[in-house]
């Protein structure tokens, strides 16, 4: 394989799996929103998504964050009736976010990561070490 290739289909990678990230950074940080209002619906869960794409110029399949959509499941609901975003039942709406979940993405995300971005060093280790040759 060209080692430009290779470094372009790993850098589409890295692009990637950054987005990836910040989109399950946002669910976290908004694991505990509410609504702003009695009976509004609070943050939605977003879920990313990637698409291939085909780079001509290099004639290589590469990878993309594709669009972001909201998770459908339903909310979970909690009794707090003191609480600014209860509705007349005293229920408050809470996301459909699993910090868990998040946290699992996450960690799957930035091994992803370090993955591409290991391609990335090696490759240039080899390009490096053919100069070296290529001198000598």
């Amino acid at each position: 394989m060209d080692f430009l290739k290779s470094i372009a289909i790993a850098a589409s990678g890295l692009r990637a799996q950054s987005g990836r990230m910040r989109v399950v950074a946002e669910n976290i940080a908004n694991a505990d929103s509410t609504g702003d209002k009695p009976g509004a619906d609070p943050y939605r869960r977003k879920i990313p998504t990637f698409n291939r794409q085909l780079d001509r110029e290099l004639d290589a399949a590469t990878v993309a964050l594709g669009r972001v959509r909201r998770d459908p499941s339903p909310f979970k609901t909690r009794y707090e009736p003191g609480h600014p975003a209860a509705d007349a039942a005293g229920q408050v709406k809470l996301p459909n976010v699993n910090s868990l979940v998040e946290t699992i993405d996450m960690r799957e995300a930035q091994r992803s990561y370090e993955a591409n971005l290991n391609v990335v060093t090696a490759t240039r280790r080899m390009i490096s070490r053919t100069l070296d040759i290529l001198r000598a």
